[in-house]
């Protein structure tokens, strides 16, 4: 366990982002990889992988709840050193992500085809969509398992085992996408069904490299047999923090996909447009939400040990931080926003949306950053109902406006941007009021 209650506070932030960074960065190639490769394929197939990949959001907040309540609680635990209560939680939330992985595989292949069917914007993009979530779902089942150990070794401070494994099984999606879906060395491609497959497969590898990790290596939250028996109360514990959160993310799948139900019509060509762009949108983010990410179990020790000030100061200097970067990186989208569309292809009308989206979107790259540093720090303070309240205002201020919107005869795509980068501001400014609040009624007293 890293003890996360001593020593200066951005030097601990840069230290745990730093290893969460590099994971991410990777987790993200997993993405890229793919698309890099299915774009080559058509438009069709980018629009149809873009609209089931969506779907991810939806297994992410499944995620998020076990991730966030594991994370949380095993952070409390460890402040107040209490190695007993961690384990329970480490182990209970295994067969929590056992009970996940069981429901969405049989969910996700009974409702496949409803989804595609909603979101495809013509029968080609829903046929490859299919095809795609086909060999893709039973990734995203094992998912579960990743996050449940990686979230338990990060709310004890500990971070690099799980950016190590990350790093190794995009490495091998790399080296697997390729000759999946373009049939490198084998000559026979199996084009949006081997992006589906080569994810799998590197995901598979990871379960069993973190599996080793933990019984081999790990010695303060550890498998425990007469702790892998179903115990309601601890699973209560980890939902009554961990819905929120989950609640967070199903607001952003519900987002995406009105986004792509609302620019439908205007083809295929749109959809991948917007797909390539909020994949690279995606990768852009990952230094604030690194820094977010390290804020959540640094405030959670912290929480833990009633040192309160260290919890001020972590939300401080991480949303400090996080506006820099993502700052800088506004200005980078203004400046060649149609460079990081173009590497991924070639046909201007994808290029044309892509690069549109992405320099409007990005005036919202400050507002998001911040409202990933508040979430975080919710999370730590093991109370999240605040960020899911904050999150529900963009069912107002973005859904509704979004779907009348699509539906006026003077509609135009940069109009959907255009919302979505005011309603994340007005989320920004919430988040902000909501933490303060919550700062004010809950850091009293505590050691200093």
């Amino acid at each position: 366990m890293e003890d996360l209650t001593t020593g200066p506070i951005p030097k601990q932030l840069v230290k745990l982002a730093g290893p969460i960074a590099i994971g991410m960065i990777f987790q993200t190639a997993y993405y890229l990889v793919d698309l890099y490769f299915v774009a080559q394929l058509g438009d069709a197939a980018i629009a149809g992988v873009g609209s089931a990949g969506n779907l991810q959001f939806l297994i992410m907040a499944l995620t998020q709840v076990l991730g966030v309540g594991t994370m949380a609680l095993i952070s409390h635990a460890s402040g107040r050193k209490d190695r007993e209560d961690a384990n329970l939680i480490f182990n209970q939330s295994i067969l929590f992500a056992l009970l996940c992985a069981t429901v969405t595989l049989v969910g996700g292949y009974a409702l496949a085809g409803r989804y595609m069917g909603t979101l495809g914007a013509d029968a080609a993009t829903t046929a490859a969509g299919m095809t795609y979530l086909k060999w893709f779902l039973p990734g995203l089942a094992l998912q579960f398992a990743l996050v449940a150990m990686g979230s338990a070794l990060r709310g004890t401070g500990i971070v690099k085992p799980t950016m190590i494994v990350q790093v190794s099984t995009v490495l091998l999606n790399a080296i697997l996408a390729p000759i999946m879906i373009a049939g490198w060395l084998t000559g026979r491609p199996l084009g949006v069904a081997g992006a589906g497959i080569s994810t799998t497969i590197s995901i598979a590898v990871g379960v069993v490299m973190i599996s080793f990790y933990f019984v081999r290596l790990e010695r303060y939250v550890v498998f425990d047999l007469a702790m892998l028996k179903p115990r309601l109360e601890a699973w209560k514990r980890i939902l009554k923090i961990g819905l929120p959160p989950g609640g967070e993310f199903l607001l952003i799948f519900v987002n995406i996909g009105v986004m792509y139900w609302a620019i439908r019509g205007f083809g295929a060509e749109a959809q991948a447009g917007y797909g390539i762009g909020s994949r690279v949108m995606q990768a852009i983010f990952l230094p604030a939400m690194a820094l977010a990410f390290a804020a959540a179990p640094l405030a959670g020790q912290n929480f833990g040990a009633r040192a309160y000030d260290r919890v001020r100061g972590t939300f401080k200097t991480a949303a400090i931080q996080g506006s820099t970067i993502m700052f800088v990186l506004t200005l980078v989208c203004q400046w060649r926003s149609d460079a990081f569309i173009a590497f991924f292809t070639d046909d201007p009308q994808v290029v044309t949306v892509g690069a549109d989206f992405l320099r409007i979107i990005s005036w919202n790259f400050v507002a998001t950053g911040i409202i990933f540093t508040c979430s975080s720090v919710f999370q730590g303070m093991g109370n999240t109902m605040p960020a899911l309240m904050s999150a529900g205002t963009r069912l107002l201020t973005f859904v509704v406006p979004a779907i009348w919107m699509s539906q006026q005869s003077w509609f135009e795509l940069n109009h959907m941007w255009y919302l979505s980068v005011g309603t994340a501001g007005l989320h920004a400014l919430f988040s902000v009021w909501l933490l303060l609040r919550e700062f004010r009624g809950r850091l009293v007293g505590g050691a200093s």
